[in-house]
């Protein structure tokens, strides 16, 4: 048996995606057991290959009640905590980065700047598991019970320096349903207030706002049926590349070499102000770096991603 810990969120799983298939194919006769938190359990059937989800809500102790795994594998970070949380379940042998504080010499290097599907191929590569760092692509799942063809807005994130401003994306949803989109705008219940807020801004009505109204397998199928997405650097992100549904990513603080859809897809595009001298930012609404985005710039991002993937607009 394979025991893999990934215990993060959305994003983090998508990324994960070729490494587990890779996992999957070197050793297709072992169960793969991922521990993860439990509500990525929709997204995990998506990705396919796993036998059996761990419930692990994150770093701490793991709730592993079975014999000693004969490979554990630890696609979660450098360690020295995650390193130790496999190491207490005392598999035959464990696949990591290189990290002396945790007493694991094995593995290669750790490159803080290295993007993130590449890095978890790269330890797999390290030892001698092949990975194919565009297998990507998420299984559809069925669009019964969600509206198809919409635009979606997300404009919230878990960290709010990464969030868009409102009015920006109550001005981008007012431009894109005068030219024929339907928008509708997701979030998590605690982004609704935000979602709302920008409903109110734009003219929507009260039923585009789906913010807190979905669970993970209905936020997969929006985007996986939708028209186009418009997010910040969140896990919708990466759900609308493993659907390949056109999109638009906005980054600010953290640059999308680290983070972004693959740059040989014509579906997705990046707006980045880039790396300068920002001004200094209290912590406080966006970064100065997401603030630098203009409305049009945007706009103009969405026509363009809709012409290459072939979408008819308005």
């Amino acid at each position: 048996m394979i025991l893999v810990l990934r215990a993060l969120g959305v994003g983090d799983l998508a990324t994960a995606v070729p490494a587990l298939r890779a996992l999957r194919a070197a050793h297709p006769d072992r169960e793969l057991v991922l521990a993860a938190p439990a509500w990525l359990a929709p997204l995990v059937e998506l990705v396919g290959g796993v036998d059996r989800l761990v419930d692990t809500p994150g770093l701490g102790r793991m709730g592993w009640a079975g014999a000693p795994p004969r490979l554990a594998v630890n696609l979660h970070g450098r360690g020295p905590q995650s390193h130790r949380m496999l190491a207490a379940v005392r598999p035959g042998r464990l696949l990591g980065f290189g990290n002396p504080s945790a007493g694991f010499a094995d593995g290669p290097a750790w490159d803080e700047s290295e993007h993130e599907v590449r890095r978890w191929c790269r330890l797999l590569e390290w030892y001698g598991i092949p990975a194919d760092r565009c297998d990507l692509t998420l299984r559809r799942p069925p669009s019964a019970g969600v509206p198809t063809g919409v635009s979606v807005l997300h404009p919230g994130s878990k960290i709010v320096g990464k969030r868009w401003p409102a009015d920006r994306f109550a001005a981008l949803a007012r431009g894109l349903t005068a030219r024929g989109h339907r928008v509708v705008l997701t979030g998590s219940p605690d982004e609704r207030e935000l979602a709302v807020r920008v409903a109110v801004r734009a003219g929507l009505p009260a039923d585009a706002v789906l913010a807190g109204r979905t669970g993970l397998r209905e936020l997969a199928a929006l985007v996986a049926y939708a028209r186009v997405v418009v997010s910040g650097d969140t896990g919708v992100a990466h759900l609308a590349t493993g659907f390949a549904t056109p999109s638009v990513v906005l980054f600010g603080p953290v640059p999308p070499a680290v983070w972004g859809p693959p740059p040989d897809r014509p579906r997705h595009r990046v707006i980045w102000a880039g790396e300068r001298d920002w001004p200094s930012w209290d912590g406080v609404g966006s970064h100065p770096s997401l603030t630098a985005l203009g409305v049009e710039e945007v706009s103009a991002a969405v026509d363009e991603v809709e012409r290459e993937s072939g979408a008819v607009t308005a």
